[in-house]
């Protein structure tokens, strides 16, 4: 068995567990950077794209999940405020108790009571790149339609190439 044949199940393997959509999305993730110029990302919500740009070049392209009926994203031109690379929710989570086990899953710790001896824990939101208050892109769960609670959501591989690109100040523009 030529060394090809062994390495694409394995690719294919890694590429599932990143959240990766294909191969290319892995391959693409991992390329060092060739353009130079000043980093700046632009989001299209009606196309569930991210782009990130060097310069005039587009350097990286993403899937998104951003925001379902009743949680918008803000829209307009913006700019990194926050670098987080392992940041929590401080409103969507689980109530857990003293063991670590969730006692009530899926909270907004705005709305729902909190069970007696138990506490709240955050949504991981890996590689966050705040653009507004509250309001990032991320590692996450990307189904296919937007469904985020206003947040950005991107593979794994693509939220850590934007997240290692991105400055504090660096331009984001996010289109309806």
């Amino acid at each position: 068995m030529n060394r090809l044949s062994q390495f694409c199940p394995l690719a294919a393997a890694l590429a599932a567990l990143s959240g990766c959509g294909s191969m290319s999305d892995l391959v693409t993730s991992n390329l060092p950077e060739t353009n130079s110029g000043r980093p700046s990302i632009l989001v299209s919500l009606g196309n569930q794209e991210a782009y990130l740009y060097r310069g005039s070049n587009i350097t990286a392209s993403s899937r998104i999940s951003s925001s379902r009926k009743g949680y918008p994203t803000p829209v307009g031109s913006l700019q990194v405020i926050l670098k987080d690379k392992d940041h929590r929710s401080s409103i969507y989570g689980d109530y857990v108790d003293a063991s670590g086990k969730v006692v009530k899953a899926s909270v907004d710790s705005r709305r729902d009571s909190k069970p007696p001896h138990s506490h709240f824990v955050g949504t991981p939101m890996p590689y966050f790149v705040e653009f507004s208050p509250g309001y990032g892109l991320h590692q996450g769960y990307l189904p296919g339609v937007p469904t985020s609670h206003g947040c950005i959501r991107m593979p794994y591989w693509k939220a850590r190439q934007f997240y290692n690109v991105a400055q504090i100040g660096t331009p984001v523009v996010v289109r309806p």
